[in-house]
């Protein structure tokens, strides 16, 4: 048996954040309810939108929230939403299976895309914190994460038809702004220039124009930064400035390349 002090150091210890890991759980539960129901064709809607509310309510209890709205109106109110959102998708989807030569189906995009997934749950989580509920749609967000690794904060504002081409290492900040028509490659980053919790309220990450495409492994940062519509941005580049619409920027690494075979 450990020694009772330990016990109460650890005790107290936990006392500060006062966590309820429940939560986190519950929340991962209810997203994948929630996206089965919309997607999935063997699962049934009317049946499973009521057991999502009863999850919904537990949700907002541990949370302790409290809301001008009753629950079931705040329910009501994002099942209101759902239509649009499920078109957004749509749009999403076909976009991925109209301009990706390795697609093969709309089933295999919303099967086997996880850049699909990701935007996904962003939009299913983008409404909820629309609504100014607190922790859930993070915590939504995380579950994409935690799968695809893509990390698209709730917060952000995506255009449609979006685009994530082979997802991993995705990450878009809490006051992205992102127009219709955007494509995005693998490790692109649309970030801030600095972390300080005084600009908690102050549009810290850029704005992407329609019909922009970003390659792999750019840096965007800034919250005055405007990538102009129609723009390309290359592979690795590092921009903290905004660039005029039709721009095509690129990053030129020196690369030498030496032939050590012997005849």
């Amino acid at each position: 048996m450990p020694d009772k002090k330990i016990i109460e150091k650890i005790k107290e210890q936990k006392r500060l954040p006062h966590l309820k890991y429940q939560i986190r759980e519950e929340t991962t539960a209810f997203t994948n309810r929630l996206f089965y129901t919309l997607f999935d064709s063997t699962t049934s809607v009317e049946e499973n939108l009521v057991g999502l509310e009863k999850d919904f309510k537990s949700l907002l209890e541990m949370l302790s929230w409290e809301s001008l709205l009753p629950c079931n109106e705040l329910w009501s109110s994002y099942c209101e939403r759902l239509p649009e959102i499920l078109k957004k998708l749509d749009l999403d989807a076909r976009s991925i299976n109209e301009n990706d030569p390795a697609a093969n189906s709309l089933e295999e995009v919303y099967l086997a895309y996880p850049g699909f997934y990701a935007i996904a749950i962003y939009r299913l989580s983008h409404e909820l914190n629309k609504m100014g509920i607190p922790l859930v749609p993070r915590l939504m967000a995380e579950c994409a994460h935690r799968l695809t690794g893509v990390d698209i904060n709730p917060g952000a504002v995506i255009g449609v038809p979006f685009f994530i081409d082979h997802a991993t290492g995705v990450v878009i900040g809490e006051t992205t702004i992102i127009k219709d028509n955007v494509k995005l490659y693998q490790g692109v980053t649309l970030g801030a220039l600095s972390v300080d919790r005084k600009l908690r309220n102050v549009k810290r990450h850029p704005t992407i124009e329609d019909n922009v495409t970003i390659y792999a492994n750019a840096t965007i940062l800034g919250g005055d930064t405007v990538i102009g519509a129609n723009s390309i941005i290359g592979g690795n580049v590092w921009l903290t400035s905004s660039v005029p619409e039709n721009s095509l920027v690129t990053h030129t690494p020196q690369i030498e390349i030496k032939n050590s075979s012997r005849k």
